[in-house]
């Protein structure tokens, strides 16, 4: 009885001492820092701060979110490029930094390539068509037919000229048969502003930049760019439904330096996957109106390049140069 007793506690303590190795492989060798190229208060910051909450438990280290706004993101991009080898740093990067920048630009200051690692893609967003209540408009065909009798109102406003929504822009234009004129602004704020005014016929933006106003009546979207429809605007029929064969997302992913170890780099995917698998976190990504996405370095690095197969002949048709 006693050899039994003494065989238990040796299970016993041999499991303990497997769980406390476990939890010690999932640990940092400091603390790790996720780095947001844009200000605070954004959807892109905001889920960056969900995710930090969630990670340092699960990694062993405080994860702390900095911002570092500045040249579209691209600053935060050259910055973290420039990481020693031995810190913990990730950036939440989205498509504006890591494809059209180095489309665009001479030399961004960086090779999204050869400079960064894919870690995690974590979340996906639509682009949304809308329009101003002076149209008096609720279908996407009701706006074909008013552009072809009046090609004045043929002006698509965007947050940013070179802007994700400035190139799907053009993709809706295209799908329309119309040569639509891009009107850019300093961000969303004043886009929605003049749209909501009636200054601005059309605009072009992220799903998030004009639900809430969509919800209030002061304007109305007419499609959004999913494949399907999103689960938090359920009654927003896509491009498809409406009769026009285009779809497209954004996105949001981690990054991390190319210096990074290989060994590291895997360690904080698999923790961020389990991050977002969590269902208060999942809830709380539809009240950014973000799709929360599970994935790994392989699958994000696959998605990227398909990403980049859609949109670079865009961009470069565009012609657009900053």
């Amino acid at each position: 009885m006693a050899a039994l007793f003494s065989r238990r506690k040796l299970v016993i303590a041999w499991s303990i001492a497997l769980a406390v190795c476990g939890a010690q492989a999932q640990a940092l060798d400091g603390p790790l820092t996720l780095v947001v190229g844009y200000a605070p208060g954004g959807s892109t910051d905001r889920m960056a701060r969900l995710i930090a909450q969630q990670l340092s438990p699960r990694l062993g280290v405080p994860v702390t979110v900095e911002n570092r706004p500045g040249d579209g993101g691209r600053l935060a991009a050259q910055q973290v490029k420039r990481s020693p080898a031995g810190q913990n740093i990730l950036m939440l990067g989205n498509p504006a930094v890591m494809v059209v920048a180095p489309l665009v630009f001479k030399d961004a200051g960086y090779d999204p390539d050869k400079d960064f690692v894919p870690v995690s893609q974590v979340s996906s967003y639509d682009f949304a068509l809308a329009v101003s209540p002076k149209l008096e408009l609720d279908r996407v065909m009701f706006l074909l037919g008013r552009l072809w009798g009046h090609p004045e109102d043929a002006i698509f406003g965007v947050p940013a000229t070179g802007s994700l929504p400035h190139f799907f822009g053009l993709m809706v234009g295209d799908a329309l048969s119309i040569q639509p004129q891009i009107k850019g602004y300093g961000g969303s704020a004043p886009l929605a502003a003049d749209l909501m005014g009636g200054k601005l016929p059309i605009a072009i933006d992220t799903v998030d930049s004009l639900y809430a106003q969509h919800l209030a009546g002061k304007v109305r979207i007419l499609a959004v760019s999913g494949k399907e429809r999103s689960s938090f605007a359920p009654t927003l029929p896509t491009f498809r439904e409406s009769g026009l064969k285009i779809d497209a997302t954004g996105w949001n992913a981690f990054f991390a330096p190319s210096s990074m170890p290989p060994a590291k780099v895997q360690l904080m995917a698999a923790a961020i996957r389990e991050v977002m698998q969590d269902a208060g976190l999942r809830k709380a990504s539809d009240a950014l109106y973000l799709k929360p996405v599970v994935s790994t370095s392989t699958e994000t690095a696959q998605m990227i390049k398909t990403f980049r197969q859609q949109w670079e002949p865009v961009v470069r048709r565009s012609g657009f140069a900053p």
